[in-house]
């Protein structure tokens, strides 16, 4: 059972996204201030952090970059309000893997924890596509596929989310100029390469079914 770490000083929503991951059979640790989170880094080993930024006793950044410089490479996840330029660099340059800007939907968060834990699974197989989150390959009926960057971006993304609904915002930051039409177009093509069967729901986003 993969093992997650949560800094969020919302009682309510550290609660309803630990329910959340809890039920998808990710092991949760939920704390409130970043000297908790601290605590619990030095004790325990985790496969991912997901850290609020504006949390009692220290930053999530700080926080972060002083894991990274104890050579805590755990990845992370960043969920704020803060939406400047100038934090999510930061947040970047401090080593995060992703960033969420709140508000958000709980299930967009379960999307992303479950891209990124994906990587460290077995390999994952829809039909005749098996995806290796290790070394990032695709192989179909057993070939190598080479994709391009944006077919790969939506591949790891959709493969890793089989059955589940995925926001066209989430997709959108797959594409190097994002309009609704250029989605459309990617998905379409990705469709007829690789023979898939995603469905879109108007107004809602797009199932790899």
């Amino acid at each position: 059972m993969k093992k997650i770490l949560l800094l969020e000083d919302d009682i309510l929503l550290a609660q309803t996204l630990q329910e959340l991951l809890s039920s998808q059979n990710y092991a949760v640790t939920a704390v409130h201030s970043g000297n908790e989170a601290i605590d619990l880094t030095y004790e325990n080993s985790y496969d991912l952090y997901i850290f609020d930024i504006n949390v009692p006793d220290i930053t999530g950044i700080e926080l972060l970059q002083a894991l990274r410089d104890a050579n805590d490479l755990t990845s992370t996840i960043f969920i704020s309000a803060l939406v400047d330029l100038n934090s999510i660099a930061k947040a970047f340059e401090v080593g995060a893997d992703d960033y969420l800007k709140k508000p958000f939907f709980p299930e967009e968060l379960l999307i992303r924890v479950n891209a990124k834990l994906s990587s460290k699974e077995s390999p994952i197989n829809y039909k005749h596509i098996e995806y290796n989150p290790q070394t990032e390959t695709f192989k179909n009926s057993g070939n190598i596929i080479a994709l391009g960057e944006v077919q790969e971006r939506l591949l790891k993304l959709f493969i890793s989310n089989i059955g589940q609904t995925l926001d066209k915002e989430i997709l959108l930051e797959c594409l190097e100029k994002p309009s609704s039409t250029a989605l459309r177009v990617a998905i379409n093509k990705l469709k007829q390469t690789m023979q898939l069967d995603i469905k879109n729901l108007r107004g809602v986003g797009y199932t790899l079914e």
